[in-house]
């Protein structure tokens, strides 16, 4: 159930009058909701990615990331697995949900060190860190993660979020750090 924002007195509540058009819009999304969902579709510079809003704040969930795929499709497969998170377990890194698209995935620890240059809708949102994401990885018609042996074809649709940026292989996820 979300969270009751006229009762609630945290950070994203409070002087929603404040906040610029774009954060109040999600602000209301995940009062009706319990989440929304972020979309940055591929461009020249690369591949597009999708990430949740509110999940942290509605059920004190990790917020989930999703690279490389069509962002319709990455909407959709995060949604799924939003709400399979709401009835269900909790998500943490090192699961391997089943039912995604009927594709393996995994789930990763996003460092905090990638959240501006990713998630800055996220920012906007909850004004004041620490929220926790996950970011969920899906492999090759091998089985192969990236950053894995056979996973190379994947580095660059995906970047590994739980590197530091100061650690991860240079390419399209690195170039603008």
């Amino acid at each position: 159930m979300p969270i009751d924002h006229h009762a609630c007195h945290c950070v994203v509540c409070r002087d929603l009058s404040e906040l610029d058009t774009r954060t109040r819009a999600s602000v209301e999304t995940v009062a009706r909701h319990g989440w929304q969902v972020v979309m940055i579709p591929a461009d020249d510079l690369g591949p597009g990615w999708a990430y949740t809003i509110g999940l942290w704040h509605s059920h004190r969930i990790p917020e989930l990331a999703m690279f490389g795929l069509d962002v319709h499709l990455m909407q959709t497969l995060l949604n799924d697995l939003a709400r399979q998170a709401v009835d269900g377990p909790p998500l943490e890194a090192g699961q391997e949900p089943r039912d995604v698209a009927g594709v393996p995935v995994t789930l990763t620890s996003v460092d905090y060190r990638w959240y501006k240059a990713f998630f800055g809708t996220a920012i906007g949102f909850y004004r004041k860190p620490p929220f926790p994401f996950l970011q969920i990885l899906w492999s090759n018609r091998e089985g192969a993660f990236p950053g894995q042996e056979g996973g190379e074809d994947l580095l660059e649709r995906q970047p590994q979020l739980a590197l530091r940026p100061d650690e991860h292989p240079p390419g399209v996820w690195t170039q603008d750090l």
